[in-house]
């Protein structure tokens, strides 16, 4: 379902600008604040230590866009955001450490100072949510500026746009009239007047909106609308009930004058592509160093349990439906293939050494797929790639399959820790994949990661 964004989000822009600009204030008086502290001296007389405030201010303004902080909050400070926010602040934190670490400066800095710089901005952040949200929401309910609106459609879409204004108030929008088109008796309505639609009768209305709630398969009568609405000087607004639609980063656009519904749209454009590349390149780099003790050890017993090379290449299906060659750890024999391949069982003992049933169950095989982030064919978070030849049988049977592909594979995913892996349900799976894909968001990667460590790895799935 489409709302009028343009109106219903007017105001949640101008929030989202300032909550910007406090907190890059909360950034730079935070640094203040923490030399103050440690070194007792109100003026920073540190050429330094001004750079560093600077640079502080500009990885925040890259780095808390990121974590979702800004979108649509309905007028209250939650849970979730303010841990939205303490995670955003740690990762700035570590930006500023690894920044300092690797300009081979982190001894000209004191790490009191960096502490307490990153626990004043985040509290600064936090409180003013916390003072300034109840108060923009109470004044945005007991505000004269709200606008009655009149619903013209059907029962079913008209009383999806009623819970929705009753949900968010602080919308500014009160349903006021429903005009019922059609004979369905499920009403619900309760609270608002309502009457049947007469086709070819002028609409005379006192209401400030007019919202015209009608699939997009009822064009013709929304130009019947229009027309007995050609009298009126209230906005008029058409919301396409999409309820029939799968629907990934839906939202209006405009492009060369022209407004565009978008119904399934990728996530991964302009500065959310650059912030997944630079999560995937810095992680991916961090984890090959740590492992790669693990990965020779690891390679040494692929080349003891059976002859043939350590590592297994696999043609799968990525981002666009491009295909890239997957690396794993080989946990078969060479030969196991040679009759083609089928779907599942591919844990089977019969096509499995030991050592291989033993990396595969504990997901060790796919340590290499590291590689495959590194060089820009996978992502760490992401769906699960498939095999070509599995792709182009599924994408006929499983609706929103290939809707999948406008992300990045993933060595882990939403789908992956919650148990989908392996020979599991593909409807599921895809849902799951679908459902991240929607709510992408770099605190949600991280979410997945954290999840992957407990929930990821050892699988009576994984296979």
């Amino acid at each position: 379902m489409f709302t009028p964004a343009r109106q219903l989000h007017g105001n949640h822009a101008y929030t989202k600008a300032f909550s910007r600009a406090v907190d890059l204030l909360c950034v730079l008086s935070g640094g203040w604040a923490a030399y103050w502290i440690r070194f007792g001296q109100l003026t920073i007389d540190s050429t330094g230590y001004t750079s560093a405030l600077l640079a502080g201010a500009l990885l925040a303004l890259i780095i808390l866009p990121g974590f979702g902080v800004y979108k649509s909050w309905h007028g209250q400070l939650q849970i979730g955001l303010v841990a939205k926010l303490v995670t955003a602040y740690c990762t700035i934190g570590a930006a500023m450490t690894a920044l300092l670490f690797f300009t081979k400066l982190g001894a000209d800095f004191s790490r009191l100072w960096l502490v307490y710089w990153i626990g004043s901005a985040a509290a600064g952040s936090i409180g003013f949510r916390l003072i300034a949200y109840p108060l923009i929401k109470n004044h945005r309910l007991q505000s004269r500026n709200r606008r009655r609106v009149l619903l013209v459609g059907d029962a079913h879409s008209c009383s999806t746009a009623i819970r929705h204004l009753r949900k968010v108030p602080i919308a500014g929008f009160d349903p006021d009239r429903v005009i019922v088109i059609g004979d369905d008796p499920a009403m619900e309505l309760s609270g608002v007047r309502y009457e049947a639609y007469q086709k070819d009768s002028p609409i005379d209305h006192d209401e400030d909106e007019v919202w015209i709630c009608l699939p997009l398969s009822k064009g013709e009568i929304v130009k019947e609308i229009q027309s007995a609405l050609s009298l009126s000087t209230a906005n008029v607004r058409y919301m396409p009930d999409m309820r029939d639609f799968r629907l990934i980063n839906h939202s209006v656009s405009d492009v060369a004058g022209l407004y565009l519904l978008d119904l399934s749209c990728t996530p991964m454009t302009g500065f959310n592509a650059f912030l997944k590349a630079l999560e995937d390149r810095l992680i991916a780099g961090a984890i090959l160093l740590l492992i790669s003790p693990l990965m020779i050890i690891l390679a040494v017993g692929v080349r003891l349990s059976s002859p043939g090379p350590i590592f297994y290449r696999q043609e799968r299906v990525s981002w666009n439906g491009k295909p890239f060659m997957m690396l794993k750890f080989r946990s078969m024999p060479v030969d196991v293939e040679k009759n083609g391949v089928q779907w599942g069982g591919a844990g089977s003992a019969k096509k499995t050494t030991p050592f291989g049933a033993f990396i595969r169950r504990t997901s060790l095989d796919e340590l290499p797929q590291f590689i495959n982030v590194l060089k820009g064919d996978m992502s760490i978070v992401g769906p699960r790639p498939e095999r070509t030849v599995f792709v182009d049988q599924f994408k006929h049977e499983i609706p929103g399959y290939m809707q999948k592909h406008m992300v990045k594979a993933g060595i882990t995913g939403w789908a992956q820790i919650n148990g989908w892996r392996g020979d599991t349900d593909l409807q599921r799976r895809i849902e799951c994949d679908l459902w991240y894909i929607e709510n992408w968001s770099l605190w949600l990667d991280l979410k997945i990661i954290f999840l992957t460590v407990f929930k990821g790895f050892v699988n009576p799935n994984a296979y």
